[in-house]
Order: C-alpha cells, then sequence, then structure tokens
C-alpha cells in the first residue's frame, strides 16, 4: 500500500514575466500556485505517494482555482477550509547568469493567515497518514497559523505519525509580535526530522555558528532537542544564477553523511528546489533501507527541479533514479 504524507501551509498565487524579463519589462504574467509545504505534498504525489494537504483558502473563485490545481496535481483537497476573501500573491523576477531573482510578496490579511486552530480537526485530517510535513514559513505567517502547527504536530506525536520540519528561518516575515525564537523551539521539539542550516540553528536557537560545519550544530540541536533523530541539510554553491552545485548532508546521531555534489549547469526555475529536496528525503527515508540512499535520492530530486517551470517538481521516480545511478546525460528516450 501506497505511503500517505500530509502537509500544512499558505498556498499562494505565483505571478511572473514571461522567460526572463524585468518587472519593468513585462506586460503580461504567467501563474502558477505554489507554496513551500503543498510543492512538498505534489512533489511526493509525482512519485506515487498518497499527499494530502491542509489549507485555508478564499471563498471565492481564486480558491476555487487554487483547489483545483492542487487536485488536478494528484493532491486530496476533502479538508481544505475557505473563508474570507484574499489569496496570498507573490512575484518573481527569474534572475540569469549574474543577475539574481527577485521576489515580491503580498500575503498578509490572506485567508490563511487568518487560520486558527479550532477551525481543523487535525486527527480527522492526519487519519491514515504516514507521515506530516511542515516549514518555517507556516508558523511566521500569523498567530493563528503557528498555533494550528503546533496542535498538528502534537496530534501527529499522539497518532505515531513520523514529523518533519523544514525550519531554516525566514526572519523578515515575523511581524505578529511573536518572535521566531520564542515559536519555533515549541514546534521543533515535536519534530522527528530537521531539514535546516548551521545558520538557521544558530538563528533560531542560538546553537552552533553561523558558519560552522552541521554536523555540529546538528549534535547541539539534537542534544536540546532529544525527539530528533536526524538533521539534514544541503551546501548549494551559486556559481550563478544559472549554475548551482547541490550536495546533500545528514547527521543520524551516530555518522555524518555528504552525498556527491552535483552540477545544474543550466538552471530553468530555482524556486521549489529545497521543497524537493524535502520531497526526495521524505520519500527516501520510507522506501530505502539506509540513510546513504535516501540522501542521495534527496538530492537527486533537488537537483532535477532546477530544470522544471513553476514551484513543483514534476518529475518521476524513474528520472530521479536514473540520476541516483549517474546518468547525467539527459539524453533523449523514445
Amino acid at each position: 500500500m501506497a505511503k500517505k504524507l500530509v502537509t500544512f501551509g499558505e498556498v499562494m498565487m505565483r505571478l511572473s514575466p514571461p522567460g526572463y524579463l524585468k518587472f519593468s519589462q513585462a506586460n503580461s504574467f504567467e501563474l502558477v500556485y505554489g507554496g513551500g509545504e503543498a510543492n512538498v505534498a505534489i512533489s511526493c504525489a509525482y512519485l506515487g505517494m498518497k499527499a494530502a494537504h491542509m489549507t485555508r483558502f478564499p471563498d471565492n473563485a481564486l480558491g476555487k482555482a487554487a483547489t483545483q490545481f492542487l487536485r488536478k496535481n494528484w493532491l486530496s483537497s476533502d479538508q481544505i477550509i475557505y473563508g474570507d476573501n484574499k489569496l496570498g500573491i507573490y512575484f518573481l523576477e527569474k534572475g540569469a547568469v549574474h543577475r539574481p531573482s527577485v521576489v515580491v510578496y503580498e500575503r498578509e490579511g490572506s485567508a490563511f493567515s487568518k487560520i486558527q486552530p479550532e477551525m481543523i480537526d487535525w486527527e480527522d485530517v492526519l487519519k491514515d497518514a504516514d507521515w506530516f510535513h511542515w516549514t518555517g514559513i507556516t508558523p511566521a505567517v500569523s498567530e493563528g497559523a503557528a498555533l494550528s502547527c503546533l496542535e498538528a504536530i502534537k496530534t501527529a506525536n499522539k497518532m505515531g505519525i513520523m514529523v518533519s520540519g523544514d525550519i531554516n528561518s525566514r526572519k523578515n516575515m515575523w511581524k505578529y509580535g511573536q518572535t521566531m525564537q520564542e515559536v519555533m523551539p515549541k514546534l521543533v521539539a515535536h519534530c522527528d526530522i530537521v531539514i535546516t542550516s548551521p545558520r538557521g540553528i544558530n538563528e533560531m536557537f542560538g546553537l552552533g555558528e553561523v558558519g560552522g560545519k552541521l554536523k555540529d550544530s546538528a549534535q547541539e540541536l539534537m542534544k536540546a532537542y532529544p525527539r530528533i533523530k536526524k538533521v539534514v541539510g544541503k551546501k548549494r554553491k551559486s556559481v550563478s544564477a544559472s549554475e548551482q552545485e547541490i550536495q546533500g548532508r545528514i547527521w543520524t546521531g551516530t555518522q555524518y553523511i555528504k552525498t556527491e555534489t552535483l552540477n545544474i549547469s543550466h538552471v530553468i526555475d530555482r524556486v521549489g528546489t529545497g521543497d524537493a529536496f524535502a520531497a526526495g528525503l521524505i520519500y527516501g527515508l520510507l522506501h530505502y533501507d539506509n540513510d546513504i540512499q535516501a540522501l542521495d535520492f534527496a538530492t537527486a530530486a533537488c537537483a532535477l527541479k532546477h530544470t522544471v517551470m513553476g514551484d513543483v517538481n514534476m518529475v518521476s521516480l524513474e528520472n530521479i533514479i536514473s540520476l541516483m545511478e549517474g546518468n547525467t546525460s539527459g539524453a533523449l528516450k523514445r
């Protein structure tokens, strides 16, 4: 039977000038939908898992359109709730070569930001789930979102469901009166798998060093929060906006593992690559017998996302396994 993943977070409308045009050159925008947690769920659905995303959409045509986007990408939308009238939006200007990408958010006052814990029956949402995933973006959106996320995590713990958090800090998002240093420890204390970086660990928990080694920071984090079983990260070298190098890393509590570095020499779309890594990690840990293969799978998934337009990694299991096995040719398949 296929494994089931449940995710929780905001889904936004993404508007981008065609191709690599700057905002000032654009006469139209291309529209897709995306959000960190939903991106993870969709990626896992493309790999053959069952997946559902819990969110709150505006009760209007845009909310229904966003729901349809999730459905057509094989996600269950049965538990989505509706209310208010604003869908979060972000604008993306895609960078190229030495010009970086630019993102502008319009998400304050969105339907999701007004979510409250009493709106959700988490035991019903999480029934039959094998894994629950959240990111550090969700508790930064609003106090209601943070409390809802905490309730989801605690319910998953009670139901024996694995919990992963991609917790790299988003310090510019915290605007509702609480800091990430106050909120994130309460959530991370109940996590089994944490995806982060030495910088994130230092900024959120005051542990380790910003430029330190993941192994050292991970050991401190796991000592402070003993439920955590693995700390995972990726090292990215940005040669330019068009060329990236990716390496996966994991501390298992007893072993530090690194993958080979994968070079992406022509980036099509960098947005959502971290979510692709998280999805690959979840799939890998659920389907492989060892951490090395799981990390190789996650790194390959991340690398392939750089070749896919939009927020979501719509690649097949076959594509990822082929890259894991060293096939980097991109040869035509007939």
